[in-house]
């Protein structure tokens, strides 16, 4: 689910999905049938019911055109919180180095958030015996039914590795975080942060069993609760049913995911686990 909203915090975790190529390229005109119907749903429901999210969320469909194939898209419903958040999510290398953003809504039953980040690795030297580094550029912003969240700009370093037959991949990136409009907790501007994110996704049993995740620990004055220092994460465990004889071609997987989170949903640490469902395009 790549998180959703969590009162009035802009920012968010993220997993790479780092998977092979031919995943990105598996029955594109089926699956761009289906995901434009997503992305009309999506944006009549917003049209209808969040008028006042209903520009952002235009920008963000303008983003994911037909001519783009999403990587997957992601149904879970949150225990702790008693809501539905969906998510859409597309991972795409070139030879520059990659792409990755996601755009989470939240349903409790209409929309009530929306949110969404965007990536961009850069990696010049692929060829080379650096192509364990990359340039780290990334943007976080969102809102919700009661306020709009400042933007993030990030930008860092990120160091990726796998494993030989890529069936696990992981990357940390250190990076310099900027929000606009952010004050601290004795009320002065505090623009200048910090942001530590590492991501993971491992195949385990001839690809039954995955397990991906991420998490985030960076810094951000949030005067309500007098806290200034923020860790999230979001483990995902799925089971994909495709290696099922015959279901080769259902790209469906179950599962649930954890957000665990420590100053993020509220003061100290919280648990929240939900049921989950993907759908891999």
């Amino acid at each position: 689910m790549l998180l959703c909203f969590w009162g009035k915090v802009a920012t968010e975790c993220r997993c790479y999905w780092m998977q092979d190529c031919e995943s990105l390229h598996a029955e594109t005109d089926e699956n761009e049938i289906f995901f434009n119907f997503v992305r009309n749903y999506i944006l009549c429901t917003v049209m209808m019911k969040i008028k006042s999210i209903r520009t952002f969320v235009l920008a963000m469909l303008m983003l994911v055109s037909s001519n783009v194939v999403a990587q997957n898209l992601q149904v879970h419903y949150d225990f702790g919180r008693e809501m539905v958040t969906t998510t859409v999510e597309m991972f795409k290398p070139d030879g520059g180095g990659s792409t990755y953003f996601f755009v989470d809504m939240d349903y409790s039953p209409k929309v009530i958030g929306a949110y969404w980040e965007i990536v961009r690795e850069l990696c010049f030297w692929q060829d080379s015996k650096l192509d364990w580094l990359s340039v780290h550029l990334e943007y976080n912003g969102g809102l919700n039914t009661e306020t709009s969240f400042n933007n993030a700009f990030l930008g860092g370093i990120t160091y990726s590795g796998h494993s030989k037959d890529w069936s696990k991949t992981w990357s940390l990136s250190v990076m310099y975080k900027a929000m606009p409009g952010t004050m601290g907790l004795d009320g002065s501007s505090q623009i200048h942060s910090f942001q530590i994110t590492g991501v993971w996704n491992l195949y385990f049993f001839n690809h039954w069993l995955s397990f991906d995740g991420c998490f985030d620990f960076w810094r951000e004055p949030q005067p309500w609760l007098g806290t200034e220092y923020i860790f999230a994460a979001e483990p995902q465990l799925w089971v994909n049913l495709n290696n099922i004889k015959g279901w080769e071609k259902i790209k469906l997987s179950l599962g649930t995911e954890v957000e665990l989170s420590y100053n993020f949903v509220g003061k100290g640490f919280y648990a929240m686990p939900t049921a989950a469902a993907k759908w891999t395009f």
